[in-house]
């Protein structure tokens, strides 16, 4: 790293920070403001928001490490976050949020479950794993963090200058969790500082950073690849065929990827259940409650996974740089800032090392600022403090994001790696919630006990998989989720059902399709006057397949782009080019109109 590098990181720090100062007054308005931006924000800067709030660094780091290990059959592996939401975010889910007209994701159990004790016991529930979910992003980003920052700023330098024994020792023996910390506190003062607001509008400039920044590592590891260097690349790299078995990884660190074919299996079916079950208790809820209309939340859907093409062309060229010319890697987790810092040029490394803290700054904001709105609005102002003012809760918010990012913090300094937080999060904890997740929106006699119940059962079965992680997922998975499915519909069926009531009002506020002929029935509505043309399932379902497509087709031509793959970027492109076209018509034209609301 060059003075250049560091001073470009410094400037970027600066105008992140001054950012969050002048938005203070506006978001501090009331909490709609602090947590929604009063719900004036253009739906493309949510979109870009939302958008690059998924472009964190520890993500990246990961993928490449995945990318490194298994090549383009590595692809598979992200269905288990669910990479494709955009286009169920796109299709129906984004607009199903934004009628719900709630603040937080947790706040909405009481629009489905009713404002009693089995709504208030949802609404609780949703929050409290709303919370552990974030704590369990910051620890995640806090390893991530400190493993990039480490390599590109030698703390152990400093201690040379002073006396002091501690301090030597904190400077040389725990450099990364003194970087990670130092980037987290400068985060953590714009967000509490600007709300929502100042989020945004750092992730738009963190957008337009990043992107350049993607695009200048693509475009490096385009030019120096040779077709020597391609040659020398392990058979099946690019192939996103899926073989049962990879007996190669038997014995290395990398041996829960053996039984592959099973694991895909697992992998599609989680992502399809995330995807079904609507936006997690993350910030992705917080996108399109905040759009002006439901016709802008689906707009956001349909934007959000556009952003992240030059991520996946990053990622593959950063891989292929590693595998190619860098020999010794014991840890592929530090692939990515490994390769940034010995291809990059003076300069250029600094614009896109500010692009990948960017990347971490605006994942961290939006995940704090939404994790601080479910300690606020969905405990602190529900059980203990509900006359408060807006001042005063506002006020409360900054203490909430504090106590957040100090949770987080915590678990990040007791876990080993990325894998171990980010592989028990999605796979072990998220298979507890999501099966209630999606019969919330489906099934009309699920009620807040069985969304209680069921997500319980799920996370204290995911909590006994940390004391067998050697378990392979493809059985700890099928385990959780069967247990907490026994749970809803068991806790459901022996309770009182939700008052029809309630019911009628969210089915026609909503319209939300799925098993709900009872409840359309009680509000009269026939299935011609509820499923139009623009909430036509058959329609819905194509747009969500047209979709899919089209977003990991538009993820792949890139990646194959860089490998100087040609033939086969361009068959993606027109692919993806096909669907979009298609879907200008089967689902642009039936948007619902700004007035629906």
């Amino acid at each position: 790293m060059q003075p250049i590098d560091y001073a470009i990181i410094a400037l970027y720090f600066i105008v992140v920070i001054a950012l969050g100062c002048w938005y203070q007054k506006r978001a501090s308005k009331n909490l709609e403001s602090y947590f929604l931006g009063g719900k004036s924000l253009h739906w493309l800067a949510l979109a870009m928001s939302g958008s690059v709030s998924n472009f964190d660094i520890t993500g990246t780091m990961w993928i490449v490490s995945i990318l490194f290990v298994l090549g383009f059959k590595s692809m598979w592996h992200h269905w288990m976050w669910g990479f494709l939401m955009g286009a169920f975010f796109m299709g129906y889910m984004g607009k199903w949020v934004r009628r719900s007209n709630v603040m937080t994701a947790a706040e909405w159990m009481e629009t489905r479950f009713g404002s009693g004790r089995p709504g208030r016991l949802a609404r609780i529930t949703s929050a409290l794993i709303a919370i552990i979910f974030t704590a369990c992003f910051i620890g995640y980003a806090y390893q991530g963090i400190g493993k990039f920052a480490s390599v590109y700023i030698p703390l152990e330098r400093l201690a040379d200058h002073t006396s002091i024994g501690w301090l030597q020792n904190l400077l040389t023996e725990h450099e990364p969790a003194c970087l990670a910390i130092t980037v987290i506190s400068i985060t953590t003062l714009y967000v509490i500082l600007g709300g929502l607001y100042s989020v945004v509008v750092t992730d738009c400039l963190q957008t337009v950073i990043l992107t350049l920044g993607s695009i200048f590592v693509a475009y490096i590891a385009w030019s120096r690849l040779s077709p020597e260097d391609l040659a020398s690349l392990p058979d099946g790299w690019t192939s996103l065929r899926i073989p049962w078995t990879l007996p190669e990884l038997a014995g290395t660190d990398d041996a829960k990827f053996v039984f592959f074919g099973a694991m895909v299996i697992v992998w599609v079916l989680k992502g399809l259940l995330l995807n079904l079950g609507g936006p997690a208790q993350m910030y992705d809820a917080q996108r399109f409650l905040a759009a002006r209309t439901p016709r802008d939340a689906a707009k956001i859907g349909a934007a959000w996974s556009l952003f992240l093409v030059v991520r996946w062309a990053m990622c593959a060229g950063i891989a292929l740089l590693a595998i190619t010319e860098i020999t010794g890697i014991t840890d592929s987790e530090t692939v990515m800032p490994l390769v940034l810092q010995r291809f990059l040029p003076d300069g250029i490394r600094g614009v896109v090392i500010a692009g990948l803290l960017a990347a971490f700054m605006s994942t961290f904001s939006s995940t704090v600022n939404s994790g601080a709105s479910f300690i606020v609005r969905d405990i602190w102002q529900v059980w203990f403090r509900p006359n408060a003012s807006e001042h005063e809760a506002v006020r409360f918010s900054y203490i909430a994001t504090i106590f957040i990012v100090l949770s987080g913090v915590a678990i990040g300094f007791c876990a080993d790696s990325i894998a171990q937080i980010w592989g028990w999060m999605m796979m072990a904890l998220s298979a507890g919630v999501v099966v209630p997740n999606v019969l919330r929106w489906y099934w009309w006699r699920i009620n807040g006990i069985g969304y209680a119940f069921g997500s319980f059962a799920g996370i204290i079965l995911s909590l006994t998989a940390l004391f067998s992680p050697n378990t392979p997922i493809y059985i700890v998975f099928p385990l959780i989720c069967g247990a907490s499915l026994a749970a809803s519909i068991l806790a459901s069926l022996l309770t009182r059902p939700v008052e029809t009531q309630t019911l009628a009002r969210f089915y026609v506020t909503v319209r939300p399709f799925g098993c709900w002929k009872p409840i359309r029935d009680a509000a009269n509505l026939s299935a011609e006057q509820h499923d139009d043309k623009s909430e036509s399932i058959s329609l819905t379902i194509l747009n969500v397949l047209l979709g899919m497509v089209a977003i990991a087709c538009i993820y792949l031509a890139p990646m194959y782009l860089v490998g100087h793959w040609y033939s086969y970027a361009g068959i993606c492109l027109v692919i993806a080019l096909l669907a979009i076209l298609t879907l200008a018509f089967t689902w642009y034209r039936n948007l619902p109109p700004n007035a629906d609301d």
